[in-house]
C-alpha cells in the first residue's frame, strides 16, 4: 500500500516472462517487483510504480515496447532484458529517448553505453575465474557450446583464447538456435571427443535439454559423469536447477550471488524476499534485478529527482546496500565490482559453494587489463582488445 501524498515515479520492467527463456525472465520480473514493494514500504517522499511489458521472447518487440514505456508512460528508468540480443535492441531507444536501461543479467562484455547500467558480471568477473578454477582440477581440453547469438559467440571466443593461452585445446565449438531442444548431435560429439569439460553457454530450454541428455549419457557411461567431465556455466541459476533437478548434479556455475551464501545479510534478504518470490525462486538473476531497483530508488532519494543524470551521478558517488553487497557504479564503464563465487550443483535445487570469493573483481568489460591466464600459465601478458578469430 502506497501512502497518500507521495510522488509516484513510474519504472519500466521489461522482461520476457514467456517464450524460450521465460523462466529466467519471470525471475527477473519478480525480483524487480519484490524490490519495488520493499522500497515503497520505506519512509520515502516518493513511491515507485512498476509499468511492466512482456516481449514474449520475440526479439522484434523489445524496441517498440521500450519506446512505449518511455514515450507512452513517462518512464525514465527501465529494468530488464535477459539476453544480449534484446539489450542491443533496446540501447538505441534509451539513448534516443534520454532514458536508462538497468541491465541485470550476466553478459559477454565489450560494451559500455552511458545509458546502460550493467548490474551483473561481465566476462572478467565470471568466465575468467571459472576456467581458472577448473583447468587445474580437470584439464584443458574443452568443448564449447552456445546459443546462436552474441552471448554464445563472444563468451566462447574468450574461452578459446584462455585455453590457447594455457596450451589447452578446443575440441569443437557448436551453436544452437535459441529454444532448440534437438541436441542429440552435441551428445554424440562429446561421447566421441571425450573433453575434460564442457562449457555450456546455452540458455533456457536448450540448456535444460542438454543437461538432461548429458546426465543420461553419464548414467549409461560413468566416464561422462560430472565428477569426471563436468559442465561449466556462467549463466545457470538455482531456479533453473530446480527445473533440471538431479540431472545437473555435480556441474559448476560461477555467480556473484548464490542462495547458499553465508552471512547474516543474505539470511535477512532471503527471509524478506522469500515471501515476495511467488514460487519463482531466488537466485542471482532475482537478486540482480532486485538490486537494480534499489540502486534506482537510492539514486532518486539522494538526487531528489528521477532525472537520469542526477540519479546516475548519485549511484557513481554513493554506495547502495543490496543483496550483492554495498555497490557503486563505476564512473568509467557503468559496470559494478562483483565477486566470483563458484558453486557445484546438488540434486536438491541448491549449490554447494566450492570457492567463496574474498573480494570483488573490478569490471573490465573490454578485457583491457585482464590476464587471460590461469595458475598454470603465470607468464601470460595482460589481455587487450583483439580481433575476432
Amino acid at each position: 500500500m502506497v501512502a497518500s501524498g507521495k510522488k509516484i515515479i513510474s519504472v519500466g520492467v521489461l522482461f520476457s516472462q514467456s517464450g524460450p527463456y521465460g523462466r529466467l525472465g519471470y525471475e527477473g520480473y519478480r525480483g524487480a517487483i519484490a524490490a519495488i514493494e520493499a522500497v515503497n514500504a520505506q519512509d520515502l517522499p516518493f513511491a515507485l510504480k512498476p509499468v511492466a511489458a512482456d516481449p514474449g521472447g520475440n526479439i522484434d518487440r523489445y524496441a517498440a515496447l521500450c519506446d512505449d514505456l518511455v514515450t507512452g508512460h513517462g518512464v525514465r528508468h527501465v529494468v530488464g532484458c535477459t539476453t544480449s540480443w534484446s539489450r542491443k535492441e533496446v540501447i538505441p531507444i534509451v539513448e534516443k529517448r534520454d532514458a536508462v536501461l538497468w541491465y541485470p543479467c550476466v553478459y559477454e562484455g565489450f560494451e559500455a553505453s552511458d545509458r546502460v547500467v550493467y548490474i551483473a558480471a561481465c566476462a572478467n568477473q565470471h568466465l575468467v575465474p571459472l576456467i581458472d578454477f577448473i583447468m587445474p582440477r580437470f584439464g584443458k581440453r574443452a568443448i564449447l557450446l552456445g546459443s546462436n547469438y552474441i552471448w554464445g559467440w563472444e563468451t566462447n571466443r574468450l574461452a578459446r583464447e584462455m585455453l590457447h593461452a594455457a596450451d589447452g585445446e578446443v575440441l569443437s565449438e557448436r551453436a544452437v538456435a535459441i529454444g532448440d531442444t534437438d541436441i542429440g548431435h552435441l551428445i554424440r560429439e562429446i561421447e566421441v571427443r571425450r573433453p575434460d569439460f564442457i562449457l555450456n553457454n546455452l540458455i533456457g530450454e536448450s540448456s535444460y535439454a542438454f543437461l538432461k541428455a548429458y546426465a543420461d549419457l553419464g548414467r549409461r557411461d560413468p566416464d561422462f559423469r560430472a565428477t569426471a567431465r563436468p559442465v561449466l556455466s556462467c549463466n545457470f541459476y538455482e531456479s533453473e536447477l530446480e527445473r533440471v533437478g538431479g540431472d545437473a548434479e555435480g556441474n559448476f556455475t560461477v555467480s556473484c550471488y548464490f542462495r547458499s551464501l553465508p552471512g547474516e545479510a543474505n539470511r535477512a534478504f532471503l527471509e524478506k524476499a522469500q515471501g515476495d518470490a511467488s514460487g519463482s525462486g531466488i537466485s542471482a538473476f532475482f537478486a540482480q534485478s532486485y538490486s537494480s531497483i534499489l540502486l534506482i530508488a537510492d539514486g532518486i532519494a539522494r538526487a531528489g529527482t528521477d532525472a537520469i543524470e542526477p540519479v546516475l551521478a548519485s549511484c557513481k558517488t554513493h554506495a547502495t546496500s543490496t543483496p550483492l553487497g554495498d555497490i557503486i557504479v563505476d564512473a568509467r564503464t557503468n559496470h559494478i565490482a562483483l565477486p566470483a563465487h563458484i558453486g557445484r550443483a546438488r540434486n536438491d535445487g541448491g549449490f554447494d559453494i566450492v570457492h567463496l570469493a574474498e573480494s570483488a573483481i573490478q569490471p573490465d568489460p573490454f578485457m583491457a587489463r585482464t590476464h587471460l591466464k590461469s595458475s598454470m600459465n603465470e607468464g601470460q601478458q595482460p589481455g587487450f582488445l583483439r580481433l575476432v578469430k
